[in-house]
């Protein structure tokens, strides 16, 4: 862990599942700060609290940003001064993707892209984007599962 030695970190998503896998991976070692960022108050709010009551010691490393990686604005100003970012951020649930399909291109695509423009603008030294399971057999919005293939296939 010591390339993280007084570095910040940023994720992107960081409300969700993943993100709160890389914070408390991250949390208690020798890194300088973790912004997590999201477009959820609420979360962040609960998060917080949590945090708090659980790591008095480390807390003062969190940082909280509301923002959306579908506005390159507010990526950027959670992205200064960044050395690396966890880009969690997506929309993940098949139904509302496929119900919605425009509204995952949103986040997932134009998000990714924002994030991507933003870190090179900030000078971040690494990236490390996620992907999920759903996009391996890209039939629609999201992808579909090898069963649902496999009957597209038979058909």
């Amino acid at each position: 862990m010591n390339k993280f030695k007084n570095k910040t970190l940023l994720i992107t998503g960081g409300t969700g599942s993943f993100g709160n896998a890389v914070l408390n991976r991250f949390l208690e070692t020798d890194i300088k700060e973790i912004r997590v960022f999201s477009r959820d108050e609420l979360k962040q709010d609960n998060m917080r609290h949590e945090y708090q009551a659980k790591y008095p010691n480390v807390f003062y490393k969190l940082k909280f940003y509301i923002g959306d990686v579908r506005d390159i604005n507010s990526i950027k100003n959670a992205m200064y001064g960044v050395d690396y970012v966890y880009h969690a951020a997506a929309l993940k649930q098949v139904p509302s993707c496929e119900f919605f399909p425009i509204e995952a291109v949103k986040t997932n695509v134009l998000g990714t892209e924002n994030v991507l423009t933003a870190a090179i603008e900030c000078g971040v030294k690494r990236v490390v984007c996620l992907s999920t399971d759903k996009a391996a057999y890209p039939v629609n919005a999201m992808g579909t599962s090898k069963a649902m293939m496999e009957k597209v296939i038979v058909a």
